[in-house]
């Protein structure tokens, strides 16, 4: 049965890999990217949010049937916009298109946190993120520049956490899940591995228990799952696609 999908980071890396895997088994996909996909919107504005809002409830009145809430940057000189776009940008998106998945008989929500959740963050700006307040974390960010990615990353972990049990969400039957990738070959990660220091600092932080990382179509392959599921009892779950490292890493979590 065909269902309605809105996928944003569409244009590349797991995003587009998700969009060319359920248009193969024959969804309907809304893409959303800050260029070259069906709207073009800045996810790290309120204007960009707003309008992509607007566009997919121009597009599908009758409702949407999943979200895959996957934009987000990597960039060690623009840390408070890695904030306002993988944090912010992401709740907003999943917040903004819960009324439209709340019509769908089956809605599913799926969030791309990241291995990185786990690494040294800023947690005063996580506190902030989680408040909600954008421009104290903005600032904050600002002040204290440095480990954004994962600041972000935990913050969006926990938030998924926090709003999949609340009457808003679970309550309502919108089973929402995060996936934590570990290193993905995507072109964000893509000039990490022409160098061998990087590489040497990644298989210290992402070690893996298999012969490779994966390409975005493995990650795509499990948001696929989530956004599909039939079952009305997995909600809440960081689900990590990660080769081994958090095992590695956390063996004592259980």
């Amino acid at each position: 049965m065909s269902r309605t999908i809105v996928v944003t980071g569409a244009a590349s890396g797991i995003g587009a890999a998700t969009r060319d895997r359920l248009k193969h088994g024959g969804h309907h996909v809304i893409g959303v990217d800050l260029r070259n996909s069906d709207i073009d919107a800045d996810l790290g504005t309120a204007a960009g949010r707003d309008h992509m809002v607007a566009e997919i409830s121009r597009l599908a009145p009758e409702g949407i049937d999943g979200v895959l809430a996957g934009a987000g940057i990597s960039a060690q000189d623009r840390d408070a916009q890695t904030i306002a776009i993988n944090y912010f940008g992401a709740v907003a998106t999943l917040e903004g298109l819960r009324p439209l998945l709340a019509k769908s008989p089956r809605p599913r929500a799926v969030a791309i946190c990241s291995t990185a959740a786990m690494l040294p963050n800023n947690p005063k700006v996580v506190e902030l993120c989680l408040a909600g307040d954008e421009g104290g974390a903005l600032d904050a960010m600002n002040a204290e520049p440095g480990n954004a990615y994962a600041t972000s990353k935990n913050a969006l972990s926990r938030w998924v956490r926090r709003a999949a049990a609340t009457p808003e969400w679970g309550g309502a039957g919108i089973l929402l899940n995060g996936i934590g990738p570990g290193v993905v070959k995507t072109p964000m990660t893509e000039p990490l591995f022409g160098e061998p220091e990087m590489m040497k600092l990644i298989a210290q932080s992402n070690p893996i228990a298999v012969k490779d990382y994966a390409p975005p179509e493995e990650i795509a392959e499990l948001i696929d799952f989530l956004l599909g599921m039939e079952n009305q009892y997995l909600l809440g779950q960081i689900i990590f696609i990660d080769g081994g490292s958090d095992a590695i890493l956390r063996p004592q979590q259980v």
